[in-house]
């Protein structure tokens, strides 16, 4: 563990009370939540990847509460507790619940069922993490980057303004704030026109790809690049460490994989295509040669499966320890409080008391085992599986929740390992089941979709608590009262269930998810719900699970670990976590092409800067996450939009790019680039 940071006084001081849950807040932070949900869903469906929503929610609501007569930093850090709570939660819905129509459990995204996952999941997260808070935040002293990083923002709109204000808080100059806002306004309505002009004009294409047999059929080159804003942004936000990593992962599956496999198996792919043996190379048409690069890639993406397993083993086997650590302390506080030994506890101590978290979860239970029974169906021991199940998500739920709370103060929320770790409990769970429920009948179509509402579960509560500690920790900094904020903490939550299904009913209905449901209409590809799908259904006997390949990540992800953990010892500034090699080797290579470029625009533009001075570094980290976070949700929120008029209006959206549409994207793209990079260090210097 780290070594305990000295003791830091909060903002606002115990002994001040400023209101905290206000209806404005409320109201804003409720908003704020479903809009970040919708962003989120469909940006995971799409890249496989999440971003916190703390930085923009911040942002926005200091341009929105400032034009009230009274507002305050307690006021706008329960805004984005709020709104992050919603962009969270939705990670565990699209990381797991399309696996279930993937595979054919159900037909659609109904209401009920996942208003009941998110709910369930999200406040079980909370009250899984909330006994933690001081063994990770206070005594443990982990860095929460983003928690620290929301903290800067709150901290430029000043603490108070009107009644609660004083003569200091007055004298403050709060005008960075309305130019954070105004940069993200900005930013959102650049990536959303460029979507529109993508998406719903279709003047911009939205890849471009190409595949060629080269030394005479020997080798087979398979590339592409997607020019979407929002892989930019998220490079940017990511930074190089992370970007360069995914797109080694994307060599290594695509431009290395794909030849590779083809030089040693192509007569299985051959067949696999529907070629006949004995073919010769100078016969296949450019379709043949696409289809067989296409059949490649999708083996070659199972090495990713591996190295994200041994990813999500070892996340487990590196934390027990602290985890331990953190229980122990925690529960020594719990016992100092009903002893009275910490009577009169301040303000910015007063966490939601343990008996209430215990009888919380009680009641929580009660759905959870419904929930199972329900997904069992027909089969006739599901009396017996439904209570395994229940006790599997009280037991891991726990612990990866506490996992996800610790890597949250590591490496942030965005980066957490949160895919990897559910990865882990979909085989653990899978491989239990097949032992209850056997492989036969009814059990082989029950059991992996059983399998997966666990998976759900777990992955919505392990996400809320990687955000929950972030949101704590920010609140820690600024003085808020930790109850308050676990309250709003459900709140958005609750916010988000209401809108994720309706979300996720519309974009299916539009593009698909995980399946194509329009020809011509490229669906979204849903990456760890396809592969928890597959995971699922292979052990039970009913899919296609290739072991070798994903052995083969098993031995890949054993060798990066262990490079990593030589990397920690030396102390060097540049790491190699599995996951971010994981996840780009299993997403298609172009998508990691944009996530590299700004991951380097953004190593680029520190350089350029050259921070002095601690005001400067957080100066010129605002300003990036800003207009990096209004990329992403400008072009997100516009996806939303483009897919309810797809439903609406069938006829009214189709039609590709023409053949200058990638040369007009490619061009937009550096455009793009260098607006990012000028406009960044501009921003940095004016804040």
């Amino acid at each position: 563990m780290n070594q305990p940071a000295a003791p830091q006084r909060p903002l606002v001081g115990p002994e001040r009370s400023l209101p905290e849950i206000t209806v404005k807040a409320v109201v804003l932070g409720v908003l704020l939540a479903m809009l970040m949900a919708a962003a989120n869903a469909y940006l995971g469906l799409r890249v496989g990847m999440t971003v916190a929503a703390s930085i923009p929610a911040s942002a926005i609501s200091l341009g929105v509460l400032r034009w009230f007569r009274r507002s305050n930093i307690l006021e706008n850090n329960q805004v984005q507790t709020i709104a992050s709570a919603g962009a969270s939660t939705v990670s565990g819905v699209i990381f797991t619940v399309p696996a279930l129509v993937m595979m054919g459990a159900w037909q659609g995204y109904d209401y009920w069922p996942i208003l009941l996952m998110v709910c369930v999941g999200g406040i079980m997260g909370v009250v899984f993490t909330t006994p933690l808070r001081r063994a990770l935040i206070v005594d443990a002293g982990l860095t929460f980057p983003e928690g620290l990083a929301t903290a800067q923002v709150l901290k430029t709109g000043g603490v108070a303004r009107g009644e609660d204000a004083t003569p200091a808080d007055n004298a403050a100059n709060a005008a960075t704030s309305g130019l954070g806002f105004k940069l993200l306004l900005e930013a959102s309505a650049l990536g959303a026109v460029l979507r529109l002009f993508e998406g719903g004009f279709k003047l911009l294409a939205a890849e471009v790809a190409t595949v060629k047999s080269l030394l005479g059929g020997k080798w087979l080159f398979m590339a592409d690049a997607s020019l979407q804003p929002s892989l930019l942004g998220i490079g940017f936000i990511v930074g190089p460490n992370i970007g360069t990593l995914m797109m080694s992962g994307a060599v290594l599956g695509t431009l290395v994989g794909v030849p590779l496999n083809w030089l040693l198996n192509g007569d299985a792919l051959m067949a696999k295509v529907g070629i006949a043996a004995g073919t010769p190379w100078s016969a296949f048409t450019e379709d043949q040669w696409s289809d067989l690069a296409g059949a490649s890639w999708k083996q070659c993406r199972r090495v990713g499966i591996g190295c994200m397993l041994v990813g999500g083993v070892w996340s487990l086997i590196s934390l027990l320890g602290p985890i331990k650590n953190g229980l122990r302390a925690s529960l020594a506080a719990f016992r100092a409080q009903r002893s009275g030994e910490s009577a009169g506890a301040p303000r910015t101590e007063l966490d939601t008391p343990l008996p209430f978290l215990l009888l919380t979860a009680a009641v929580m239970t009660v759905p959870l085992f419904f929930a199972f029974w329900s997904a069992l169906g027909d089969y006739d021991g599901k009396l017996l599986v439904s209570l395994v199940l229940t006790v599997l998500m009280l037991g891991f739920g726990f612990l990866f929740a506490s996992v996800a709370g610790y890597m949250a103060g590591l490496v942030g929320s965005s980066n957490n390992p949160v895919s990897g770790v559910t990865m882990a409990t979909v085989v653990v769970s899978s491989l239990l089941l097949v032992q209850l429920m056997g492989t036969d009948g009814i059990a082989a179509k029950v059991g992996p979709a059983a399998v997966i509402y666990l998976a759900a579960f777990i992955c919505t509560g392990a996400c809320i608590a990687g955000d929950n500690l972030q949101d704590l920790k920010c609140g820690h900094i600024v003085g808020a009262t930790p109850w308050k904020q676990q309250v709003c903490l459900v709140i958005g939550t609750i916010a988000s269930a209401a809108v994720i299904p309706l979300v996720l009913g519309l974009l299916d209905r539009a593009e698909g998810i995980g399946r194509a449901v329009q020809e011509g209409v490229k669906p979204l590809s849903a990456p760890q719900a396809s592969l928890m799908r597959d995971l699922s259904t292979g052990i039970f006997g009913s899919g296609d699970v290739d072991w070798n390949f994903i052995l083969m990540g098993c031995v890949l992800a054993v060798g990066i670990i262990a490079l990593d953990e030589w990397l920690k010892r030396r102390k060097a500034s540049f790491r190699t976590p599995i996951l971010a090699v994981a996840v780009g080797i299993y997403l298609s290579f172009g998508l990691s092409v944009l996530i590299f470029l700004g991951g380097l625009l953004a190593w680029i533009v520190k350089r350029r800067f050259a921070p002095r001075t601690e005001a400067e570094h957080v100066a010129l980290e605002n300003s990036g996450m800003l207009l990096a976070s209004g990329l992403i949700t400008g072009e997100a929120i516009m996806s939303v939009g483009i897919a309810a008029v797809m439903v609406a209006a069938p006829n009214l959206i189709s039609g590709h790019a023409g053949s200058w549409g990638g040369a007009a994207a490619l061009s937009v793209a550096i455009i793009l680039i260098v607006y990012l990079y000028v406009r960044t260090l501009g921003a940095a210097r004016r804040m």
